[in-house]
């Protein structure tokens, strides 16, 4: 006697695919709100629709894997990285908004998803971090001529 497979549909990927069809519509929303012309057949238009192209072919993955039943068993949820990461990223909003500039701000999230992923050298991670965030200002307020947030350390240079 044989018997056929069990469907087992995993109600949580479902809801997963449909975020993730959910961001795909946004993204693609948003790119048709774009007046930007471009002169060559490649423009700013052509990233956004890459995106939620691949936001669908995630969205279908994960829909035909949740009604197989045959997604990955989840972890269990550890908030502590979470938290971490929000911090950090907190902390470089609330820099930016108030005065703090981008380095400052940029360190301290660097150092916090350090932290998050489990890293326990906070001072080394700090350090790195404000290497690559001058690093990134310089390359993007320098070479681009972008304005990025500026605080105490944008001033120097």
């Amino acid at each position: 006697m044989t018997t056929s497979p069990q469907w087992r549909i995993d109600v949580a990927g479902l809801v997963i695919a449909l975020i993730l069809l959910v961001l795909a519509g946004v993204v693609w929303w948003d790119m048709t709100k774009l007046q930007i012309l471009s002169p060559y057949d490649l423009g700013p238009k052509v990233m956004p629709v890459i995106v939620s192209a691949g936001l669908t072919l995630l969205a279908i993955g994960n829909g035909i894997g949740a009604l197989r039943g045959d997604l990955p068993a989840r972890d269990s949820l550890d908030w502590r990285p979470i938290l971490l990461i929000l911090g950090g990223l907190a902390c470089l909003i609330v820099l930016i908004r108030f005065g703090g500039g981008f380095m400052i701000g940029t360190a301290i999230l660097f150092a916090t998803t350090s932290a998050a992923f489990g890293r326990r050298a906070f001072l080394t991670d700090l350090l790195i971090g404000a290497v690559l965030a001058v690093v990134i200002y310089l390359l993007f307020a320098k070479l681009l001529t972008l304005s990025l947030p500026a605080g105490p350390l944008e001033r120097l240079f």
